[in-house]
C-alpha cells in the first residue's frame, strides 16, 4: 500500500530535527538558506506533499469551496463550474460540488452537509423550490462566506453574480417580434425565481414597445425549474389547447428549453411548429430544432467572477461590508427563421 513521505521521514534522511524540516518547508526566515534548499530538494525527490488536513486545523482553513447548482450536466452549469476551477486551483482552492436537483430539502441537507466539512465558503445557485432561506441565512450570520450566482437571493448582503437577464429576455421576444411572429407564448421558470422575473420583465417590456398588449394566459410557469417533464408536457399542452394557438415561444431557461422541444415533438402534430427563443448555453439543441434562437450566457466568466468575488471574502482580514452585484451581457445566437406570410 502507497504510503506517502512524512515530515518525520525527511528529518530521520537529513539527520534534522521535525521542526526544522517543518520551518524549512514553510519558508521561515529562521532556517538558513542551505538548509531550505537541502529540504525543499528532497521533499521533491521523493515527492512530498504537506497533509491537508493537519495544515487546514493549523491555519483553520479547509482550503475548500463548496458549489451548490441545480445539476451538473446543465450546460449552463457545467461551463460555470469550468470557471469556478479555473479561478480556484491556482489560488490554491479545491471545490466540493453537491447538487440540488431544484430541490429546497436536498438544498438544505447538501448546504448543512458543505458546512459540516468546514468549506471556507459557499457558491449558490438557488433550486427552484427555494423559498425560505434561514438556512442561508444563518450560515451568513454565523460568518461563512457566501457568494450568490446566476438564481440570486436579494436578503442576504453579500456579492452576486449574474448575466443581464431582463435584456437577454427583450433581445429574444424582439428577435420573434422583428421575424413576423405575433402571439408570442413565454414559458417560464418557478415564478419566485430571481431570473423568472427579470426575464419575464425582459419579454414584457419588448412587447410593450411594439405595442402589444400582455395576457398573462399567454404565461405558464414551471414550478419544479424544468426538473419534472410532466410538468413542462402539462405546460406546452396548455398551449396546444389554445383555440388561437402561439406562432412561437419564448422559454426561460436551459432545462426548459430542452424539455419544451421534447414536449413539442411528442404532443403537437406536423402541421404546428412555433418558432422558439430561448436560455440556453447547450449546443445539443441543434439535433433536436436547427433554427431554435438562443441567448446564451457568460456561464464560464459568471463562475470566475464569483470565485474571485469569494476568495476575496474568505482571505479578507476585515470585514468587508460594501458588496457588488456583478451583471455581465448576454449574446443572441439567431437561427429563428421568418415567418411565412
Amino acid at each position: 500500500m502507497f504510503k506517502p513521505i512524512t515530515i518525520k521521514d525527511i528529518a530521520v534522511a537529513l539527520n534534522l530535527s521535525a521542526s526544522t524540516v517543518s520551518r524549512a518547508l514553510s519558508d521561515s526566515y529562521e532556517i538558513n538558506q542551505d538548509t531550505k534548499k537541502r529540504v525543499l530538494e528532497y521533499a521533491e525527490k521523493n515527492n512530498y506533499k504537506r497533509n491537508p488536513i493537519a495544515l487546514s486545523l493549523k491555519q483553520r482553513k479547509s482550503y475548500s469551496i463548496g458549489i451548490i447548482v441545480c445539476e451538473v450536466a446543465n450546460s449552463f452549469f457545467s461551463q460555470a463550474i469550468d470557471g469556478i476551477e479555473s479561478v480556484a486551483y491556482k489560488k490554491g482552492y479545491n471545490i466540493i460540488i453537491s447538487q440540488s436537483h431544484d430541490s429546497y430539502e436536498r438544498e438544505v441537507i447538501n448546504i448543512e452537509h458543505l458546512a459540516n466539512r468546514s468549506v471556507d465558503g459557499l457558491l449558490i445557485s438557488l433550486s427552484a423550490e427555494t423559498k425560505d432561506f434561514e438556512h442561508l441565512k444563518k450560515l451568513h450570520a454565523g460568518g461563512l462566506p457566501i457568494v450568490f450566482f446566476d438564481r440570486i437571493y436579494d436578503g442576504i448582503e453579500t456579492h452576486k453574480v449574474a448575466s443581464n437577464n431582463k435584456k437577454g429576455a427583450k433581445m429574444a421576444t424582439q428577435h420573434l417580434i422583428n421575424k413576423g411572429y405575433r402571439k408570442i407564448a413565454h414559458l417560464a421558470n418557478a415564478p419566485h425565481l430571481s431570473i423568472t422575473k427579470e426575464r419575464l420583465a425582459g419579454y414584457q417590456e419588448a412587447l410593450a414597445e411594439n405595442g402589444f398588449r400582455l395576457d398573462q394566459k399567454n404565461i405558464s410557469y414551471c414550478h419544479h425549474g424544468g426538473s419534472n417533464q410532466k410538468e413542462v408536457e402539462t405546460a406546452v399542452q396548455y398551449f396546444l389547447s389554445m383555440n388561437e394557438k402561439p406562432d412561437a415561444i419564448f422559454v426561460a431557461s436551459d432545462r426548459l428549453s430542452i424539455g419544451c422541444l421534447t414536449a413539442l415533438k411528442k404532443l403537437s402534430d406536423n402541421d404546428y411548429n412555433p418558432a422558439i427563443a430561448g436560455f440556453s448555453n447547450s449546443d445539443v439543441l441543434d439535433l433536436f430544432q436547427s433554427d431554435f434562437s438562443s441567448i446564451r450566457q457568460p456561464a464560464f466568466e459568471m463562475g470566475r467572477a464569483a470565485t474571485d468575488l469569494l476568495i476575496q471574502l474568505i482571505e479578507s482580514k476585515y470585514p468587508i461590508y460594501e458588496h457588488q452585484s456583478v451583471v455581465l451581457d448576454t449574446e443572441l445566437i439567431e437561427r429563428v427563421k421568418g415567418k411565412s406570410k
